[in-house]
């Protein structure tokens, strides 16, 4: 085991999470929560995905949050998309980092629900989206490969095709003269155990020892927190995570599982371990809370309810 000394942890709630609440959140409520976020230590917040708001009705203020936001030393706003269209939306704020990412899911199935292309469809359209980091002076971007590890729609994924699709996504890197900087595996709809991500994580290293990888991992069926830890054991140190548990996957084919494993939670495994995330426990417990009230239902995350630890052991009494 090689447990890393520290970790960076991409705080994603506000966008992944409240993207799946059926209820509109007023964008007044959305900068309250992401506020409260910016003060707990966490450097990167995901705050809107530029999409189609007849598609996700929750995203239709993309704009408008951003607008909104109070900027804050030392932590980063960033907007997601899904084509082009919403990148340069993304762009145009001028508040958010824009990821320079070229990601593509391993299942067909999933590409054709969650952005309406196939396989080459998709491809097609990071082609067009790689020229235009050519043209912005991009040096490197991130690889990543949805639904890595398995999907409701097409089952199992084997490892052969999540690397043979970063080897093809490199390829075309390359070929806009665009660098290499980072490989991201997402757990879109939980379908991964500890021993696959493991297994994962190696053989990508065996193949691309020089770059970082970086996992976005969903708790769907109960293995997020087991996954983390089977990463951390062999160095991993880039993690996705959402206050609470929130959210899901909107075109994943289940209602009212978990989504990505709770930052409150993943931050109690890591402090107790001695790795440092930089993330005030206490402050991000009360964001659980504070997200918790204003979906208005309960979320999963179990540190919540259970408490802070360290908070414990300071009580004179114990």
């Amino acid at each position: 085991m090689s447990f890393p000394d520290r970790v960076t942890i991409r705080e994603v709630g506000p966008r992944e999470g409240f993207q799946f609440e059926k209820a509109v959140i007023p964008t007044d409520i959305k900068v309250e929560l992401i506020e409260a976020l910016a003060q707990t230590g966490v450097t990167d917040i995901e705050v809107a995905s530029f999409v189609r708001p007849d598609v996700v009705p929750q995203m239709a203020d993309a704009e408008a949050l951003a607008d909104r936001l109070q900027m804050h030393e030392g932590v980063t706003y960033t907007g997601t998309y899904l084509n082009l269209r919403g990148m340069q939306r993304a762009s145009q704020t001028g508040k958010l980092r824009v990821k320079h990412g070229l990601t593509i899911s391993a299942s067909e199935a999933f590409s054709i629900r969650n952005q309406r292309a196939n396989h080459e469809q998709a491809y097609v359209e990071l082609s067009k989206r790689a020229d235009v980091f050519s043209e912005w002076g991009v040096s490197a971007v991130t690889l990543g490969v949805a639904a890595a590890f398995g999907c409701n729609f097409e089952g199992d994924i084997q490892l052969s095709s999540v690397l043979g699709w970063i080897r093809r996504l490199e390829e075309l890197a390359l070929s806009k003269g665009l660098g290499v900087e980072e490989i991201r595996l997402l757990d879109t709809m939980g379908w991964a155990n500890p021993r696959q991500v493991a297994e994962s994580v190696d053989a990508i290293r065996d193949r691309w020892p020089e770059l970082a990888i970086s996992l976005h991992l969903h708790d769907t069926r109960g293995l997020g927190l087991a996954n983390a830890y089977a990463a951390l054991s062999l160095g991993v140190d880039d993690f996705d995570t959402a206050v609470g548990g929130l959210g899901g996957c909107p075109f994943a084919g289940h209602q009212g599982a978990a989504g990505n494993i709770a930052t409150e939670d993943f931050v109690l495994l890591c402090q107790e371990m001695g790795i440092e995330t930089g993330v005030d426990l206490d402050a991000m417990i009360e964001c659980a809370l504070m997200a918790e009230t204003i979906v208005g239902h309960p979320l999963p995350g179990k540190v919540k309810s259970g408490g802070n630890l360290g908070s414990y052991r300071q009580r004179s009494d114990l």
